[in-house]
């Protein structure tokens, strides 16, 4: 059922409703939409309720940002629950714990807010109004926060009807998808920038896969999409996957290598498609190209320049090896600097020269090892795309030197990227041991990796008592 086909049935709905409401007329924009909200909330029929949902979101539109503003706060606070049926609820389920006090004590905490969110998705074009006003919610909620029960009514509808079972995967292609999809990759692509429709065709080349997710309710509008390129080996840059350049499609490729996931809807942040979308995708190239053996990603590192800044910051100690240090302090020597680590990172262009490149890459790949395996307490990593990928159960493969050059690279990561590899018989096991206990599924390269970094701690040669957490291959 089409999105179109769908409006068109609630709009005639709402048509025949109208003769059965009174909308109020003639007072400010933001009392008009107090009095159709508690209309609304107050209705008991079909038509006239998506006649009023429609009157709201009409009323809703071309408000200003000070009415919008006072407009989610009253319904944050003057659609909560009622105190009184709430706390009798729950001194029954105290006094006699059971099914029957248990499903009344929810009714009576279930604020009407949500019910009044649920009757505007009842208007044509309701869901994607809901989307976007939790997209304008989420910005104020630092300065506002008496609004966070009404981002938490919009989080957790918003996640019942955007679960796995209701979205459609569909492939892009540069000749079958319309041109109003692919112009909304070019502005959602968050990770790696499209510049313009030529960039875009490349990215679609008989080498390359872009699949997206959809939803019912939005039909021309992408919630995610990954892009894929069909490569021999695993990918250690960008760049050349990026280039516009001859077309060298592999006859027999070996490797999907994922290098990126953009999600399109900020209003539905907190709402995870992606593990479905990689699951399914691999399944979809399997089935097209049996060559395919691996699959991986080529991911930036968004969270490693903060943190390592930040220990930069608290006076960490001991963050290069002996043999590390030799090569940074001649190159202090000659430019007179002191605390020469972070004067080499932070020198403009350091990536361009070749001493200070190679003076620069076996610490920054060793931190940055450590920082994508901590285990911080059980919870693992704090980078969010490391997260993601291992919470899906992923194994970090490999850390890459001056894998994106482009400024934003350089800025998050100091140019370094890195693989995770999509085991196929070691996806649930290394999930569980990620959600279960922080661990972090590596290669035997990125532990040796984390193994020089214990070695600079304890100031030894050998590490007899190094147990490394990894899953080779």
């Amino acid at each position: 059922m089409s999105a179109t086909w769908f409006d068109r049935l609630l709009s005639s709905i709402a048509d025949r409703g109208r003769a059965w409401v009174k909308i109020p007329t003639g007072v400010p924009p933001l009392e008009q939409t107090i009095q159709l909200s508690r209309s609304l909330l107050s209705e008991r029929g079909e038509a006239s309720g998506a006649a009023l949902a429609r009157a709201l979101l009409e009323a809703l539109g071309p408000m200003g940002e000070a009415d919008r503003l006072a407009f989610y706060k009253l319904v944050a606070t003057d659609f909560a629950p009622d105190p009184e049926p709430l706390r009798r609820a729950a001194e029954a389920y105290l006094k006699t714990p059971s099914p029957a006090t248990a499903m009344a004590l929810g009714d009576a905490a279930e604020p009407p807010r949500q019910e009044l969110l649920r009757r505007i998705n009842m208007a044509p074009g309701g869901t994607g109004t809901l989307v976007r006003m939790r997209e304008n919610l989420l910005p104020l909620l630092r300065e506002h926060p008496d609004l966070a029960p009404l981002d938490n009514d919009l989080h957790h509808l918003l996640g019942s009807w955007f679960n796995r079972g209701f979205l459609e995967l569909r492939r892009i292609d540069w000749h079958e998808t319309p041109a109003a999809i692919l112009e909304k990759l070019i502005r959602y692509e968050a990770v790696h920038e499209i510049k313009g429709w030529s960039d875009l065709r490349r990215r679609l080349a008989p080498d390359r896969r872009c699949f997206a997710f959809f939803h019912p309710a939005l039909a021309e509008e992408p919630l995610i999409f990954v892009e894929v390129a069909l490569v021999n080996g695993l990918s250690q840059a960008i760049q050349p996957l990026l280039e516009q350049g001859n077309i060298q499609v592999p006859k027999a490729p070996d490797t999907a290598i994922f290098y990126s996931i953009s999600n399109c809807q900020k209003g539905l942040r907190g709402i995870s498609f992606g593990n479905f979308l990689i699951k399914q995708v691999v399944e979809e190239l399997k089935a097209e190209t049996p060559s395919l053996t691996r699959f991986a990603t080529l991911s930036p590192v968004p969270g490693f320049r903060r943190w390592l800044e930040a220990r930069f910051d608290a006076g960490a100690k001991h963050m290069l090896t002996a043999e590390e240090r030799v090569p940074i302090a001649a190159l202090a020597d000659i430019k007179g600097a002191k605390g020469a680590f972070r004067r080499l990172l932070d020198a403009p262009g350091w990536h361009e020269d070749t001493a200070t490149a190679a003076a620069l890459k076996a610490p920054l790949l060793r931190l940055c090892a450590e920082y994508l395996t901590a285990a911080n307490e059980g919870k693992g990593p704090a980078d969010p795309v490391a997260r993601f990928h291992l919470g899906n159960g992923a194994r970090l493969e490999r850390v890459n030197w001056l894998a994106n050059m482009a400024p934003r690279g350089l800025k998050e990561s100091y140019g370094v990227m890195v693989n995770y590899l999509y085991d196929l018989e070691r996806i649930e096991a290394n999930h569980e041991a990620f959600v279960r206990h922080g661990t972090v599924a590596h290669s035997d390269a990125v532990a040796a990796l984390v193994a020089q970094g214990a070695r600079a701690r304890n100031g030894v040669t050998s590490l007899l008592n190094f147990t490394s957490r990894r899953n080779a291959s």
